[in-house]
């Protein structure tokens, strides 16, 4: 796998956005349309000394060199009072299915020995993807007997017929670890489940990717796509802390991939083949996370944020053929 860098193509600072806010564009979720491919993202709003989340989009030109449109009305509500995402969405991952769009969420709340909670959502939009409504208040996937908090990120590959299951792609908290200064951070690894509908999931109860930094290494928002007859996934991971401020702690990409077509639960990871990485300078020169890989008009691209966590906006990159 070979990723040629095309740039920081979308910046919030320059655009104004829901409700006048413009700060961060994290975790980019492509959706390919006819005629534009509309990339989803999260935005932050201050509250009080914390943040919201909420979910805008960009409309590309299929070149995804142009800018044709910006979301400023609300695209999906957040929570109501005590529910998975009261707080924020981040990420929704959204797949076209026959005439609707689906949307699954990932909601998080706020707790009070814990920074957050998460869990994973499902809405659905009729009008290509404009605004979504919810399925229910609460959600599809959480917390469970083997995955106790954390449950997020989710990337689904789509079903190429209505009998065929869904496959999810996902994270799931294994333990909450104090710094040593008092600050709790959270250690997370990739998980997987089988959808034969799109409200009962059928989970692996393992850990996907092995790690590489040791046992308390975090994995972040996985991403499959298939080509060549492999499966390839990309991912982000990084130290437990000083992650924030230590750029050789912070969020690299990583890579695995399976060679057996008809199994998405046996990974080998090699992050020597993943054939990208952090620049030498510039946006995405101390980190690299969020990556989200889609298909256009015969070209793999990945989407992914830089430095700070999508502060600057989100960039692209193209495989070569």
């Amino acid at each position: 796998m070979r990723w040629i860098k095309k740039g920081i193509i979308f910046k919030p600072k320059d655009h104004e956005l829901y409700n006048g806010l413009n700060d961060f564009a994290q975790s980019p979720q492509a959706l390919v349309l006819k005629d534009r491919v509309r990339i989803y993202f999260s935005i932050r709003e201050k509250d009080g000394e914390k943040y919201l989340s909420h979910i805008q989009y960009v409309d590309f030109d299929k070149k995804l060199e142009n800018i044709l449109g910006i979301s400023k009305h609300e695209v999906i509500k957040l929570g109501e009072l005590g529910c998975f995402d009261e707080h924020g969405i981040f990420p929704m991952n959204v797949v076209k299915h026959y005439d609707n769009v689906i949307a699954f969420t990932g909601g998080w709340s706020r707790r009070k020995s814990v920074s957050i909670e998460t869990s994973i959502g499902l809405a659905i939009s009729k009008n290509n993807g404009e605004t979504f409504s919810k399925h229910c208040n609460g959600p599809i996937l959480t917390s469970s007997l083997n995955e106790p908090c954390l449950v997020g990120d989710p990337f689904v590959l789509p079903q190429s017929t209505k009998k065929n299951p869904w496959d999810m792609f996902y994270i799931y908290g294994l333990r909450w670890i104090d710094d040593g200064k008092g600050n709790k951070e959270r250690v997370y690894k990739i998980g997987y489940a089988v959808g034969f509908s799109l409200h009962y999931w059928f989970r692996s109860q393992r850990q996907m990717v092995e790690d590489k930094l040791g046992p308390n290494e975090c994995q972040a928002m996985p991403t499959v796509i298939r080509y060549q007859n492999k499966y390839h996934m990309y991912f982000c991971y990084r130290e437990p802390l000083d992650f924030r401020i230590n750029p050789k702690c912070g969020y690299k990409l990583g890579y695995a991939y399976t060679t057996n077509p008809n199994s998405k639960t046996n990974w080998t990871r090699d992050d020597s083949l993943a054939g990208i990485d952090v620049s030498k300078d510039g946006w995405d020169s101390d980190m690299m996370c969020y990556p989200h890989l889609f298909e256009c008009d015969g070209n793999i691209y990945m989407l992914y944020n830089g430095n700070k966590f999508g502060k600057e906006g989100f960039g692209l990159a193209v495989l070569e053929k």
